[in-house]
């Protein structure tokens, strides 16, 4: 199945067609999406002391926020996350490294924890989120077994510049279409509830379309009180359902991941979520911010007829 056009996708936010957007999304779920419920899990390796400036970032050092700060964790921490994942069921497990990119000892670094990792748990997938990087990083942590790589484009291209200046989104692409070339599978979704109006929505959920991940994480802001976006508030139910309706419409048939801001939303907008559109989830404990619990959006998932296990 084809998704809808851009005039069609904008004209389905208008309020007196929620019922059709959310009822179209639940027929595209159902006629194009694995009724498998997959899971993944992170562990934030390094945090804080970020050099960039998103404006949604505890972890951004332009801020002053009461985001927990280390260095590498060793590649023993990731062994023992990895370890912890796959009990708790989930498919992957993914390396997560606050900063604009990796340096030549950060590269060896990750590359040494993904071949312990291997090592230790076999059959888990291994996915990273490492920021900016150039090919010859991305062939050197492919060779160590990373299999997907993870760089989320956000929001809306035309938006991203309002909420970060010290990168681009061409830069984030530029990483994407390395990875892809090399041969990883690909995780790039974004953040909903940033201040997006209707036609940024629909421009995301199309960029997104265009990139083809093959996983996209729907983070919904959770404002972080020092960061220039804690004024927000949390996005309204309503509308976290409608844009997850509008992403499945635009993405037929790609797992659409529960992600950041899980935890704000209660299980009865979980569970509209999964109506509409949402196929995956992240589980366990996220960056700076708590995540979601595996039992609980297991049996949320089991309750709309997903079979939920290991697909590796």
């Amino acid at each position: 199945m084809e998704g809808i056009d851009r005039e069609e996708a904008l004209a389905l936010l208008a309020p007196e067609r929620r019922e059709e957007l959310r009822e179209r999304a639940h027929a595209t779920t159902l006629e194009c999406v694995e009724k498998r419920f997959d899971f993944c899990s992170i562990i934030n390796a390094r945090s804080g002391r970020c050099s960039e400036n998103c404006k949604w970032c505890a972890q951004s050092a332009h801020w002053k926020t009461d985001c927990e700060t280390y260095g590498w964790v060793g590649a023993e921490a990731c062994v023992k996350a990895a370890r912890e994942a796959e009990a708790n069921g989930a498919d992957r497990i993914g390396i997560v490294t606050s900063g604009r990119t990796l340096s030549r000892e950060d590269v060896e670094n990750v590359c040494e924890a993904l071949r312990a990792m291997r090592e230790a748990s076999p059959k888990i997938g291994l996915c990273a989120s490492l920021g900016l990087l150039s090919r010859d990083d991305l062939a050197k942590l492919k060779a160590a077994g990373l299999q997907r790589v993870h760089c989320n484009i956000e929001t809306a291209p035309s938006f991203f510049p309002s909420l970060c200046t010290t990168h681009t989104t061409a830069e984030k692409l530029a990483t994407l279409r390395a990875a892809r070339e090399l041969g990883f599978q690909i995780c790039c979704g974004g953040i909903i509830g940033m201040g997006e109006s209707d036609e940024q929505l629909v421009e995301f959920a199309f960029a997104l379309r265009e990139i083809a991940p093959d996983s996209i994480p729907v983070n919904v802001l959770h404002p972080i009180e020092g960061t220039p976006l804690y004024g927000r508030g949390v996005l309204d139910p309503e509308r976290v359902v409608d844009s997850v309706a509008l992403l499945r419409l635009v993405n037929p048939s790609t797992p659409l991941r529960f992600a950041g801001g899980r935890r704000d939303m209660s299980d009865e907008t979980a569970a509209k979520c999964i109506y509409v559109g949402m196929s995956a989830g992240i589980a366990g404990p996220l960056l700076t911010t708590p995540g979601a619990d595996f039992d609980d959006d297991r049996e949320l998932a089991l309750r709309a007829g997903y079979a939920v296990g290991s697909g590796r």
